[in-house]
Order: C-alpha cells, then structure tokens, then sequence
C-alpha cells in the first residue's frame, strides 16, 4: 500500500486555525488594556480612526468605513462623546450632518493606548523577529484591504483601507 498525503492538512496548517489562534492571543492582551474604556475594542478603533485619519464628514461615513452598523455607531459615539473623547461638529458642507472630532482629550488618551496596544501586538507575536512582525504586519493589512474591498458596496471605497490602530 503506498503512503500518500492525507486528504486534509494537519489542523496546526489550517488558515482558520491559525488566525483563531492569533486572535484570542491580541484579545488576551488587548482586553485589560481596554476594559475600562467605552465600548473597548469598537470605541478605540473608533477613537484611534478619527484621531489618526481625521474627521469623518459624518457619522455614518465613519460607521461604514468601520464597518460598524450606523445604529450602533450612534450610540457607540455616545459613549465616546459622554467620555470627552469625542465631539460632533456642524458640518459647514451640509448642516443636515455632524461631523465626529477628537477632543484634546480623546487625542491625549488614544496616544497612550496605541503605545499600550502595540506592546500587546508584540507580545502576541513574540515567536517572530522585528523584522518578521513588520513583514507580517505589512501583509496582514494588505490583505485585510484587499478582503475589505471585495465585500464593501459599489461607492465605499474608503472601506478598502485598514482603519487606524495601533
């Protein structure tokens, strides 16, 4: 009887596994960084997209090119907005929209979380050498742009770069 391949890799080859893997690893430690802060995760990718990358010229351009629902985008900017990390301004072009800013506040405090989560990022691939991570990092975001592209909406191109973080 000949030795063949198996008819499936080892599961430790399997691309889903190994993103999971990867996953529960940032959210291990990125989630005590965060448990204080509104909304965790979804606020600090909010807070870090409108310090990084400036203001939307509105909320629901904000939500989609988050990719968060604009419902819960509102009340998501609620919360970031009762914290003082975020305003809604008038919008000059069109008095109908808000425009989200960053406070001083919400820029001071998203400076030292993205210094804490990128120390959470190293550590969660702490197998790989610096210049490992930053080729990793490099594709990985490619990759999420090019996936962010197929699935945003004809007219969304702004979904097709990674949001702002750390």
């Amino acid at each position: 009887m000949a030795v063949t391949d198996p008819p499936h890799p080892p599961l430790t080859q399997d691309f889903g596994w190994a993103l999971g893997v990867l996953l529960r690893a940032y959210r291990d430690r990125v989630a005590p960084i965060l448990s204080d802060f509104p909304q965790t995760t979804r606020g600090y990718e909010t807070l870090a997209e409108v310090v990084v990358n400036g203001q939307r010229p509105s909320q629901l351009a904000l939500a989609q090119r988050l990719g968060i629902d604009r419902t819960v985008m509102t009340y998501l900017v609620d919360d970031l907005e009762d914290a003082g990390l975020l305003a809604r301004r008038p919008n000059p072009e069109d008095r109908r929209q808000r425009r989200i800013v960053a406070t001083k506040q919400g820029e001071e405090v998203i400076g030292e979380l993205c210094t804490l989560v990128a120390g959470a990022e190293r550590d969660a691939l702490a197998a790989l050498d610096p210049d490992e991570r930053a080729e990793f990092h490099r594709l990985l975001l490619k990759a999420a742009a090019g996936a962010a592209a197929d699935d945003s909406p004809a007219g969304s191109p702004a979904q097709a770069e990674p949001p702002a973080t750390a």
